[in-house]
C-alpha cells in the first residue's frame, strides 16, 4: 500500500516593519513549508531573516512568496507588468530571501506565486513564462520546484523548462468545476467552518476530490495543502488539520 503524505503550506512573514499579520513562531510550529514574502506584497528584510531563521531551527522548508509590487494592496490587485520587468522582479525577490535562508544554515527550496499574481499566471500563458524565467535566472541552474495550482499554465511553462512541480490545494477555499479558485469578492469564496476545512482536507489527501461551490465533486490531487496565516485563528486551524491527517494515517512532512 502506497504512504500517503501531505504536505502542510502557509504564508509566513507577512508583515511589514512595526505592523504584525502573521504568527510565524505558531504556525512553524505546526506547517512542513513556508511560504515567506520577499517584500514586494509584503515583508521586509528584518521579518525575513526572522522567518527564515525560525524555520530552520524548526526543520521547516523555506520558499519564495513572489508577487508583483503591491506593498498598499498586498499583491492582490491585478497588475500589468511587462514580461522582462516580471522576470527581473522574480529573481530579485527569490535572491533576497536566498541570502537570509543561507544565514540561518537554510536554502530557498521552491518558489510559489501569491495574489494576484498566483491567479495570473494560472491562466496568462505569458505571465507564466516570465515568473518562470525569473526562477531560472535566480536559481543558477538548480532546479527549484514551482507550488501551484494543478493544470495552470505557471505548471506547463516550469515543466517544459525543466522545474520540478508541486500541486497544490487550499481547503479553506472554494472551487469552481474547471478547477480554479473562486475569486474572494464572490460569496462562498471562503470556507470559514473548520469541521468542513478538515473534511475537504482529507477528502482531497485521501482520494483527491474536492466540492465545488455548485455541489459538483472534482478530482483535485496535490502534494501540499495551504493554510492562509492571515486568518483569524490561523494556527488553530492548522494544528487541526496537521492532527486530522495525521490522525487518517497521513503522513504531513515537506515536499522539497
Amino acid at each position: 500500500m502506497t504512504e500517503l503524505v501531505m504536505d502542510l503550506n502557509a504564508d509566513l512573514g507577512e508583515g511589514f516593519g512595526r505592523w504584525s499579520l502573521t504568527d510565524d513562531e505558531g504556525l512553524l510550529s505546526v506547517v512542513t513549508s513556508a511560504n515567506v514574502a520577499c517584500g514586494f506584497h509584503a515583508g521586509d528584510p528584518s521579518t525575513m531573516h526572522r522567518v527564515c531563521t525560525m524555520a530552520a531551527e524548526r526543520g521547516v522548508a523555506v520558499g519564495a512568496q513572489v508577487s508583483y509590487r503591491d506593498l498598499v494592496g498586498f499583491g492582490r490587485r491585478a497588475m500589468d507588468v511587462p514580461p522582462e520587468e516580471l522576470t527581473h522582479e522574480i529573481a530579485y525577490q527569490i535572491g533576497a530571501l536566498e541570502v537570509f535562508a543561507r544565514a540561518a544554515g537554510s536554502r530557498v527550496r521552491y518558489v510559489k506565486p501569491h495574489g494576484a499574481l498566483y491567479n495570473r499566471v494560472a491562466v496568462d500563458e505569458e505571465q507564466a513564462a516570465a515568473v518562470v524565467e525569473g526562477i531560472l535566472l535566480a536559481a543558477g541552474g538548480a532546479k527549484l520546484p514551482v507550488l501551484g495550482l494543478p493544470g495552470s499554465r505557471l505548471h506547463a511553462s516550469a515543466a517544459r523548462a525543466g522545474l520540478p512541480v508541486v500541486a497544490e490545494a487550499f481547503a479553506d477555499r472554494a472551487y469552481t468545476a474547471a478547477g480554479a479558485l473562486v475569486p474572494r469578492n464572490r460569496p462562498g469564496a471562503v470556507v470559514s467552518d473548520p469541521t468542513e476545512v478538515l473534511r475537504r482536507s482529507l477528502a482531497i489527501a485521501g482520494s483527491g476530490e474536492v466540492t465545488t461551490v455548485g455541489g459538483e465533486r472534482i478530482a483535485l490531487r496535490a502534494r501540499s495543502l495551504c493554510v492562509h496565516g492571515d486568518t483569524p485563528g490561523a494556527v488553530d486551524l492548522a494544528r487541526r488539520l496537521r492532527t486530522g491527517l495525521e490522525a487518517a494515517g497521513i503522513t504531513v512532512g515537506a515536499f522539497g
